[in-house]
């Protein structure tokens, strides 16, 4: 069998792309399966693959919040569970101090055996596989299990900490169920959670089924050896775009007044850089704080779209990288701190943060316009699109899902097919973005019209701050939340809000421009 110390440049990037076309097809399966609207009509979801010792190799295009955290959650399986690992087993985890984002992304992991390949035996798993999917609902104390008040992480829904989901073939459905309800706050629909958590099941399984066959094909020494060829090149490219990079600091207050204070000293002599968060504010009562993987992968997101390269993300782009996060700050924060934020708003602010410390891209809009609604009958999560910062030589993109985020929104036909609420506009936010030589993009105007009563929450950023523009390029426009009750009221609503909507109400979001770039001419 064909074996090489060094690698074919062909052979790589066969195998580069062979390994992301897996992690691809996982996600179509995931998406055909799935039933909920969050995962099969919005996207917010990400499949990757890992190699023997939980490291990522390669992943799909998903969501960068989730790829950059999920090794965590697949490395802490190998420290806990690493002796009792059988084939067949499947085990879910959204432990946010072990790898994982917030409570509503749930990691399904397979690992991957193969029982004897040319008459040796393999007791250990060679790979791993694992899919993550934000979950419509998953308990905690509002609909959509998105508080914006959550001052514990208990308040913000139902913990799986390497949980066996499926052994050795078979699905605990009573031991799900059970785990469902058995809560202070329960889930609200334990079938939709059950039907998404076999549809990552079978997501996992083909990628199972894909990676076997590479081995047949190729030979278990030769994919093994890729796999980490594909990590180095891509440490490779990382160390390249490093050398072209200049030592910076950046402070970036958020709305409650909490900072990002971040450092980036480079090292031209080995290409490598340190991040270092010293001097960000300590961890919060609020739920903004963003736990350590979510930092990591804010950092891996921002140094891998510096890289010019096709290269998938993995874990060869964090070697080049020292990151510095003081225990007990809103960037790493220790148990029980409340989280659901800082998955989705806090990490939007590092990578701002780290753009400007860089020098290269003006802010965007910062925020992910967490909007929830719903009952005990209906529960409804959305991200809303805004302006994207202009950098060196470009404008910024009106109504963009941007950075950390790259999920879609619903199409309003399914939304009003599915949920008693009316899309009244959707439009962009003309001159949101901020003006300069290379200007900001827009952010847009989201009205939805509720049609029964519903509990509705918003958990959003820059609606005081205002994202910043650099090298003389004005900031964008903050955001802002309001109501408009069928009494013709108006209703203002802070960055964060929960609020009682009635029949005939109107929850109105208006997100963020993005920063300009460069005084204008």
């Amino acid at each position: 069998m064909y074996t090489t110390s060094k690698p074919d440049p062909i052979r790589l990037e066969i195998f580069k792309n062979l390994y992301q076309f897996i992690a691809e097809q996982m996600g179509i399966v995931l998406q055909n399966t799935a039933t909920s609207v969050n995962i099969k009509e919005r996207l917010d979801f990400s499949c990757a693959i890992f190699d023997s010792s939980g490291l990522l190799v390669a992943n799909a295009p998903h969501i960068p919040v989730h790829l950059g955290s999920m090794s965590e959650s697949v490395r802490s399986l190998i420290n806990d569970k690493g002796d009792t690992l059988k084939p067949g087993n499947v085990y879910l985890s959204n432990n946010p101090y072990n790898g994982g984002t917030h409570l509503p992304d749930v990691t399904a992991i397979t690992p991957v055996f193969l029982e004897s390949y040319e008459n040796t035996p393999f007791p250990a798993p060679l790979f791993f596989v694992a899919s993550r999917g934000h979950q419509a609902d998953i308990g905690g104390i509002t609909p959509g299990s998105m508080p914006p008040h959550s001052t514990t992480v208990e308040e913000e829904g139902i913990l799986f900490d390497n949980f066996l989901l499926v052994e050795e073939g078979n699905f605990q459905e009573s031991a799900v169920r059970q785990h469902l309800s058995n809560h202070t706050y329960p889930a609200r629909n334990p079938a939709q959670n059950i039907a998404d958590f076999k549809a990552q099941i079978a997501a996992n399984e083909w990628g199972v089924q894909e990676l076997c066959k590479m081995v047949l094909q190729y030979g278990i020494d030769t994919v093994q050896a890729y796999m980490k060829f594909v990590q180095a090149n891509a440490e490779e490219s990382v160390r390249r775009a490093i050398a072209v990079l200049k030592d910076g600091s950046f402070t970036y207050k958020m709305d409650d007044g909490s900072q990002i204070q971040v450092k980036v000293t480079i090292n031209p002599e080995n290409r490598s850089a340190t991040i270092d968060f010293t001097g960000t504010s300590l961890q919060l009562n609020s739920n903004f704080n963003a736990p350590k993987g979510v930092t990591q992968a804010a950092v891996l997101y921002v140094f891998r779209t510096l890289v010019d390269d096709n290269i998938p993300l993995n874990a060869g782009c964090l070697n080049p990288l020292e990151i510095i996060i003081p225990v007990g700050c809103m960037l790493n924060p220790t148990y029980p701190a409340a989280v659901v934020a800082g998955n989705v708003e806090t990490s939007q602010t590092i990578v701002d943060a780290l753009y400007g410390a860089l020098g290269v891209m003006a802010a965007s809009q910062g925020t992910m316009n967490n909007f929830t609604f719903g009952n005990e009958q209906y529960q409804y999560y959305e991200t809303i699109c805004g302006g994207s910062g202009a950098g060196i030589d470009f404008d910024g993109t009106d109504g963009v899902h941007s950075h950390m985020t790259n999920s879609r929104l619903t199409d309003p036909e399914v939304l009003e097919t599915r949920y008693p609420v009316l899309l009244e506009s959707f439009s962009l936010r003309p001159d949101s973005g901020g003006e300069g030589k290379y200007s900001g993009g827009n952010g847009v105007v989201r009205r939805i019209r509720f049609l029964e009563p519903m509990t509705a929450n918003i958990l959003s950023g820059h609606r005081l701050v205002p994202p910043f523009g650099l090298n003389g390029g004005e900031a964008g426009k903050v955001g802002r939340n309001w109501i408009q009750r069928q009494n013709g009221i108006e209703e203002n609503l802070d960055s964060t809000a929960t609020a009682e909507m009635k029949t005939g109400d109107v929850f109105v979001i208006e997100t963020p421009g993005g920063g300009g770039f460069g005084k204008c001419p």
